[in-house]
């Protein structure tokens, strides 16, 4: 008799529910010998907050690679957007399109001014006029309180502002989910609140966002479910007091106890 596969993980999934924006369905990924997600079973839905954490190396950045394809599933089946991606087979380009990602270490194009790393794809992917892609770009940078830096070089900013002008990025090509991938992790302890606070006001506005993160302070106040990984393996999710002031899991409370005596 074949083993049933467990229930995925997700916030609404009951009867007559709105479909889930992002499912895994028993998902792995493997590098050589090495298991980073192993059969993973996961359900995003439209607006929710996902807060992922974990230790170093439990395959929380791989979990969130797979969803827009940058990494791409050995087993199991990545559903985005209502579209099946089996195993072995990348995403087609427009749905990656809808996925944003902001990365530890910025990525922007040093070779561009930050206006231009704004328009770049939003120009060429979604194909937009250069005077309303620019004029969008404006409006982000002045909501991630960057509004004089259109014409900078990313030489010339703080870690904080590359890592605002990288979430302006990838908002300029207004994707339906948001990804981050440890975002403050690379910056110095004065600059991560300057990015929190832009994550936070995402987050107030109803964007979907999935966020790999150490900041328990943020996954305490921001997230609608925590999601807890370790070897690779989701151990346990749920809302962040749940999984905070009574973590279920005996993994997750030596976890928790090591982040917060490190602090």
């Amino acid at each position: 008799m074949t083993e049933a596969a467990p229930a995925a993980q997700g916030a609404g999934a009951g009867a007559g529910a709105a479909p889930p924006l992002v499912a895994l369905r028993g998902v792995s990924k493997r590098f050589g010998e090495v298991v980073a997600v192993d059969r993973a079973h996961l359900e995003i839905r439209r607006g929710e907050k996902l807060v992922v954490i974990g230790p170093s190396g439990s395959g929380k950045s791989t979990l969130i690679r797979l969803i827009n394809g940058l990494e791409v599933a050995d087993e199991g089946e990545v559903e985005l957007l209502g579209q099946r991606i089996h195993a072995h087979h990348e995403p087609p380009p427009s749905l990656r399109a809808e996925c944003g990602m902001v990365f530890q270490h910025f990525h922007l194009f040093p070779h561009l001014r930050v206006l231009d790393n704004l328009t770049l794809a939003p120009r060429h992917v979604r194909r937009l006029p250069r005077a309303e892609a620019e004029a969008r770009a404006r409006e982000l940078l002045a909501r991630v309180g960057l509004a004089g830096k259109a014409a900078a070089w990313p030489a010339e900013l703080s870690g904080g502002e590359k890592q605002r002008v990288a979430i302006a990025r990838a908002l300029a090509m207004q994707p339906q989910i948001m990804l981050f991938d440890e975002p403050t992790s690379a910056l110095d302890p004065e600059m991560v609140g300057e990015v929190l606070e832009v994550m936070r006001e995402l987050a107030q506005g109803g964007m979907t966002m999935v966020v790999v993160t150490h900041e328990m302070g943020f996954a305490r106040a921001v997230a609608d479910r925590v999601v807890f990984m370790d070897a690779g393996r989701i151990v346990c999710s749920g809302p962040p007091a749940a999984m905070f002031d009574r973590p279920p899991h005996p993994r997750l409370q030596a976890f928790l106890a090591r982040i917060l005596s490190a602090r």
